[in-house]
């Protein structure tokens, strides 16, 4: 319980973060109509706070979704990863270490909760996992412009 209230709480960091850095950039946030793909994806996330949603599907989501931008952004602070440098804060921001080992954590209680769960659950929960990368594929697409 701890670990997935610690993640939440880190919401408010996140925003603020986030229209820090579209400041920065010079990006306004208000006014912007979201894509097909992002209310899709809002959508989706939001069909898993339903009641008849097992926790074991929705943390297997939580930790499907932590997990892709941690290992992406992890992998642009590799070596030779020819990442601009005014890119690099991001990277840190979650391609670090200790957001990773937050993951593996995830990961554990997701790995227990479908150890403990029954076939129709882990199938459900399998289905959520390959859906969560299906839309991280459309939404990283969307925003390099290929929708």
């Amino acid at each position: 319980m701890e670990v997935v209230l610690g993640g939440i709480t880190s919401l408010s960091d996140e925003l603020t973060w986030f229209k820090n850095e579209a400041s920065k950039w010079d990006v306004m946030l208000h006014g912007i109509a979201p894509q097909k793909t992002n209310q899709d994806y809002c959508r989706f996330l939001k069909s898993l706070m339903s009641a008849e949603v097992d926790y074991t599907v929705a943390i297997t989501a939580f930790w499907a979704i932590e997990t892709v931008y941690q290992k992406s952004f992890a992998y642009c602070l590799e070596d030779g990863s020819k990442n601009p440098a005014e890119l690099i804060d991001t990277c840190q921001r979650w391609g670090n270490e200790g957001f990773g080992q937050y993951c593996q954590t995830l990961q554990g209680i997701t790995n227990r909760c479908l150890e403990k769960g029954t076939d129709d659950i882990r199938s459900k929960a399998e289905a959520t996992f390959i859906r969560v990368l299906e839309y991280e594929i459309e939404f990283w697409n969307m925003s390099q412009g290929r929708d």
